[in-house]
């Protein structure tokens, strides 16, 4: 496989004065990115009684050496759950990905998920917190509007202990609350990123697609389609400011030109308290390759909206500032569902590693897959 670069500036992360790793409180300043490896997981893998896919978010302990990724099973194949996993960071040719633990989430009563679809969660990012110990991991809900009934579920965000064990919920701004109207959050277009900065004060939460309220859906050539990035302070653990940020148009035509198509917010890493890395996943039906493109959003100078319903009514607000770092377009091979990014260990020639994962729907025309680049600064 051919290495990909491509050039870029980062302005640096701010300082701290707590110090755990590199990993948890420095960003690197990136200047060029180098495709290493990319690996394939065997479909429907067997590990520990449960099927390996679904892997939609992905971070990094840099204590253990071990990274943690969370899967989108809605407890229909097994129990809702999270891996723990080892990335090789050399040697890739001879050495190979390996699953060393299954993680059941549980419930706040200590039971784990059950299969009914009014209790089972949509789980979709997953971040590890090395100023706690602790996993934070999100859920995008249920809205399922039919004549036999409704189901109709709150998107979330929630603390766990690395055994599973529930500590908490963060508390969820009044836009975000699912609703069996058209109004609040689209179905499977709610929380799929989280970031938390280096100096763990505050975290990110990233909605992949736009609010009712706030505008049509990414379509093509479309500009007008802006979605949400709410900010906690994790001392207080309350929600202090959101910003609107404008997606990309859906890169491709669907074949037919009705099927589906979609453009949104899959992952988000946390630079600063000001910088984001945002990654956008476009699918278009009949299109083989995903478009994936991470970008550099810049929220110094964004407009608070958390006071703001509409988007589409209230036009008078300024988005993130955004910059194009990586088109996995230009790697030169088949790219799938890529949902999850994370920096990874330093490698032997001193550099920072970046990790994505792919999620393949439990589906066998679809790869999991897991790219390694080298942050050259």
């Amino acid at each position: 496989m051919r290495k990909y670069m491509l050039l870029v500036m980062l302005l640096s992360a701010c300082a701290t004065s707590h110090k755990t790793s590199v990993r948890d409180t420095t960003t690197p300043t990136i200047h060029s990115l180098t495709l290493l490896h990319k690996y394939i997981v065997p479909y429907n893998m067997p590990f520990k009684g449960t099927t390996v896919g679904g892997l939609s978010g992905i971070d990094y302990d840099s204590t253990r050496k071990v990274y943690y990724l969370i899967c989108d099973d809605r407890s229909e194949k097994q129990a809702a759950r999270y891996y723990t996993v080892q990335i090789p960071a050399n040697n890739y040719d001879r050495d190979s990905i390996h699953f060393i633990g299954t993680t059941y989430l549980r419930m706040p009563d200590g039971n784990v998920y059950p299969p009914a679809k009014a209790l089972a969660p949509d789980p979709e990012a997953m971040r590890y917190n090395p100023h706690t110990g602790h996993l934070v991991w999100s859920s995008e809900g249920e809205r399922i509007i039919s004549e036999k009934g409704n189901i109709v579920n709150d998107p979330g965000v929630y603390d766990i202990d690395s055994s599973g064990r529930f500590l908490g919920s963060y508390p969820l701004p009044e836009q975000f609350h699912m609703r069996a109207t058209e109004n609040g959050p689209r179905r499977n277009g709610v929380f799929e990123g989280i970031g938390i900065t280096p100096d763990g004060r505050c975290m990110f939460v990233s909605l992949e697609e736009p609010r009712y309220e706030d505008g049509p859906r990414a379509d093509l050539r479309d500009t007008t389609a802006y979605t949400r990035i709410i900010k906690y302070d994790l001392h207080t653990r309350q929600p202090i400011a959101q910003y609107a940020y404008k997606l990309e148009a859906v890169a491709h035509p669907a074949v037919p030109d009705s099927a589906f198509r979609v453009n949104g917010i899959s992952d988000i890493l946390a630079l600063s308290e000001t910088q984001l890395l945002v990654m956008e996943r476009s699918f278009s039906t009949g299109v083989k390759s995903n478009t994936i493109r991470v970008f550099i959003a810049d929220l110094q100078h964004a407009t608070d909206i958390k006071t703001v319903n509409s988007l589409r009514e209230t036009t008078h607000f300024t988005p993130g500032k955004k910059k194009l770092l990586l088109n996995f377009d230009e790697l030169d091979t088949f790219v799938d569902n890529v949902e999850g990014m994370t920096f990874g260990p330093i490698l032997a020639n001193g550099h920072r590693s970046l990790i994505f994962v792919v999620d393949n729907n439990f589906d066998k025309r679809e790869e999991t897959q897991f790219y390694i680049f080298e942050v050259k600064q």
